[in-house]
């Protein structure tokens, strides 16, 4: 007996023109939101930030918005497109979309860090432009998918404006969570105090997270070696 076909994985699989360098950047950005998932799953797991559980959960959300919205417009994807699925949104339109409108959104109005001895943290402005690199990302990512043609412009432009819209909802939604002190409860909660997850990131640097205790560290480290050498 013969051995069935070889079936290859959709979820990474891109077609490209091998001729185009345009195309082949194109096929790269289209694994951006797998990228961020891994990026979201490390920060998770590192940081146990509830900001970024909850922006995670805004995304998960997002996608499932898009699984609906497909299946109800059903609009199919342009005709020099080799996939399969629905095209109306745009997947990964609305995906890069959520992403950075929600981190603008915290960058801009929730984010506010503060200066401590051993760090000075991003000024308005400098979370302003980092803001504006994230679209500027998002938008190559967006504009990707009709230069490989997975998407029309009309599904890329649905999709990034599901995706902002949405990332206003949600955003909207934590805010209210925060301050009607749901947050706080949920922090104080037994599983999430066995899972460690804490509400730092709001007012502390990932930058300068857990530095000041390692600066702190070297130094009496420093300390005792002098000492051990006077001793000498």
């Amino acid at each position: 007996m013969e051995d069935p076909p070889l079936a290859s994985l959709s979820l990474t699989h891109v077609h490209y023109n091998p001729a185009d360098r345009i195309s082949y950047l194109c096929a790269w950005l289209a694994l951006v939101p797998q990228g961020l998932c891994v990026v979201y799953a490390t920060l998770i797991w590192s940081n146990r930030e509830i900001e970024i559980f909850l922006m995670f959960a805004g995304q998960m959300a997002c996608e499932a918005l898009n699984w609906v919205l497909k299946r109800y417009i059903k609009e199919d994807r342009p005709r020099e497109m080799h996939g399969k699925g629905y095209g109306m949104p745009s997947s990964h339109a609305q995906f890069v979309s959520f992403f950075s409108v929600t981190l603008t959104l915290f960058l801009l109005f929730r984010h506010v860090p503060h200066p401590t001895e051993t760090h000075t943290p991003f000024t308005f402005g400098g979370r302003f432009l980092l803001s504006l690199i994230a679209i500027a990302c998002a938008g190559a990512v967006a504009s990707s998918r009709i230069y490989l043609s997975y998407h029309t412009n009309k599904q890329v432009l649905v999709g990034c404006a599901a995706g902002a819209i949405f990332a206003f909802v949600w955003f909207g939604f934590t805010t209210y969570l925060r301050r009607a002190g749901w947050i706080e409860w949920a922090l104080e909660t037994w599983i999430l105090r066995i899972l460690r997850v804490r509400d730092l990131v709001v007012q502390e640097d990932l930058v300068d997270s857990g530095w000041a205790r390692w600066e702190d560290r070297r130094k009496r480290q420093a300390s005792f070696r002098v000492q051990g050498k006077k001793s000498k």
